[in-house]
């Protein structure tokens, strides 16, 4: 069972304007930490996740919560994403760094997941306050008003985002014949606001790899496909999976499978 959308929405927003919020641009140097390497946390996230945590038991008690910050302190608790009990995935401030340094390209991320299957999926971004919202067979919803992928057309016209060192290979192995090449490469050190961007067509293709975290992906995937995408992990061209094991993946999120196919080789 789908949790009540309108119910989750409205909690985030709360725990947003409670915890989130107040603390942006207002946040003093004992207030972040480093996490790791290029990763940092903050007070707004461990209050968020704390927040959105007991909020959303009320809604579907008896759920698993995985949040980021906790899971980023044990890794054990990613273990109930291989049973079939329903779990909540939650990244309370996606695109931490973005926060911490003031600047608006940040988002709250909440996934539904039931047997490995994400069945609804919520990224809100709180500076413009936009909701996207998608439920497994229920499409993607932006503010109430569902979405749909329209024809994207040629790969020289999209937009997309890669890390610079793939964008990189990708024009110095093509650089002759510029043609073929996306017309615009961009980066927005947030996953969730990319994704948001990507069910809006502001985006048309995304490519992530690494160690494919729940957090960060569960929710996307759905709402990209849902609006009409088509995503497929690289290494095996079989959709993504919400798992425990974090294996070293790439992920690719374009408007067809045909634009993916062609993607796909151009960026091998």
């Amino acid at each position: 069972m789908i949790p009540d959308p309108e119910a989750v929405g409205k909690l985030i927003r709360e725990v947003t304007a409670a915890e989130i919020l107040p603390r942006f641009r207002n946040l003093t140097a004992d207030e972040i930490s480093k996490k790791s390497a290029g990763d940092v946390v903050t007070v707004a996230d461990i209050a968020a996740e704390a927040a959105l945590a007991a909020g959303l038991s009320e809604i579907m008690p008896g759920a698993h919560i995985v949040g980021e910050e906790a899971a980023e302190n044990s890794s054990e608790s990613l273990n109930v994403l291989a049973g079939d009990d329903p779990v909540w995935i939650i990244d309370p401030v996606d695109g931490t760094q973005n926060f911490a340094d003031g600047k608006d390209c940040f988002a709250v991320i909440v996934a539904w997941v039931e047997g490995g299957l994400t069945t609804a999926g919520w990224i809100y971004e709180p500076v413009s306050g936009a909701m996207v919202w998608a439920g497994k067979g229920r499409g993607t919803w932006i503010d109430g008003k569902q979405v749909k992928y329209a024809d994207a057309g040629p790969i020289n016209t999209l937009r997309g985002s890669l890390k610079d060192h793939i964008a990189e290979r990708m024009r110095r192995k093509h650089g002759a014949d510029k043609s073929n090449l996306p017309a615009d490469i961009v980066r927005y050190r947030c996953v969730g606001a990319e994704y948001a961007d990507l069910a809006r067509c502001n985006l048309h293709f995304a490519l992530y790899g690494g160690r494919l975290k729940p957090w960060d992906h569960a929710a996307g995937v759905l709402i990209h496909d849902e609006a009409g995408g088509f995503s497929a992990v690289c290494e095996t061209q079989k959709p993504y999976q919400v798992t425990p094991d974090l294996e070293q993946q790439t992920l690719l999120m374009a408007p067809s499978d045909d634009s993916w196919r062609q993607l796909n080789n151009l960026l091998a």
